[in-house]
């Protein structure tokens, strides 16, 4: 009992609890921090939330921690969170099985609804209640909040037969970001943590790809950083070998020859685009390593792949 913190008083908020760190590490990145915290504070950092970080017990706490630092710290982050497997466990009760075509998921009007109450739900409220425990003060939005997303059908072009296009029902395409009710969180000390989740014009809702939505938002609040936090490593070579730093150039010649494919296709156009739009520095990074966020970010090691502008 006696190593716990003292309980927060009341309107205050509770020190994050970081007893699981090793105090070795724990003085590691205190004495690699202060040049990154006061390089990058009062700047905006995007993390895309997802993979195993969203699912592991505590890899979840360890994610809502080192958000909550962050911000204490004087960074804004924003969360846009995904939710694929979730949505996936709700149709399964429903007897629904889900259909990809693509790798996009068929979203008809009982898809949408499930993905509506999976999303801006269960799973968002979810993060806004680790973030909170941890310390923070995080609120969470859909697109439809204060107009953030507008969007409209998505045409998917058949990969092999470009006069083909399939329908894929409500999957939305970006048509412009209004960032801000995000800016106005974000000056109250709020952590915004956004369900991708667009509206249209005669107010039909949109499922949204989570990596298009991080990386759009990045750009439109002219980010210092945007982060996605996947299954991998980062992005590895031909040979496995994981490739820390790339420029644009680079990942569209990886592109090219065939490196970059399947899953990792949207990720990394997101974060191609992101990066050739002003975000200073987009990182592709391991969510199963424990605050490899955190580390990323306030130490000189890398967790993944870092891609640069030029």
């Amino acid at each position: 009992m006696k190593n716990e913190p003292p309980a927060a008083a009341p309107g205050t908020t509770q020190t994050p609890d970081l007893s699981h760190i090793a105090a070795r590490d724990k003085a590691e990145i205190l004495s690699q921090a202060l040049p990154y915290i006061r390089r990058f504070h009062g700047k905006t950092i995007v993390i895309k939330y997802g993979g195993n970080a969203m699912t592991d017990p505590a890899l979840q706490q360890d994610f809502a921690e080192d958000v909550v630092l962050l911000k204490l710290v004087g960074l804004n982050p924003v969360v846009v969170h995904g939710g694929g497997p979730q949505i996936e466990g709700a149709l399964s009760r429903l007897g629904k099985k889900g259909h990809f075509i693509q790798g996009m998921r068929v979203t008809d009007e009982e898809t949408m609804e499930v993905v509506e109450w999976v999303l801006a739900g269960q799973v968002q409220q979810d993060i806004v209640g680790l973030i909170n425990v941890a310390g923070g003060k995080a609120v969470g939005l859909t697109g439809r909040d204060g107009g953030l997303i507008r969007a409209k059908k998505l045409k998917m072009i058949d990969k092999d037969d470009p006069a083909k296009e399939h329908d894929v029902g409500q999957v939305g395409d970006i048509v412009s970001i209004d960032p801000s009710v995000v800016k106005a969180l974000q000056d109250d000390q709020f952590i915004p943590v956004i369900s991708p989740i667009g509206f249209g014009e005669n107010n039909e809702s949109y499922n949204i790809n989570a990596d298009v939505v991080a990386g759009k938002l990045a750009e439109v609040l002219k980010a210092e950083k945007l982060m996605l936090l996947t299954n991998t490593p980062g992005v590895l070579n031909k040979a496995g070998e994981l490739l820390t730093d790339l420029s644009a150039r680079e990942i569209d010649d990886l592109f090219a020859d065939g490196t970059i494919s399947g899953g990792m296709l949207p990720k990394i156009s997101s974060a191609l685009d992101a990066a050739k739009s002003g975000v200073n520095a987009v990182h592709i990074i391991d969510g199963r390593v424990p605050h490899a966020m955190l580390l990323e970010i306030l130490t000189d090691q890398a967790y993944g792949t870092m891609i640069r502008s030029h």
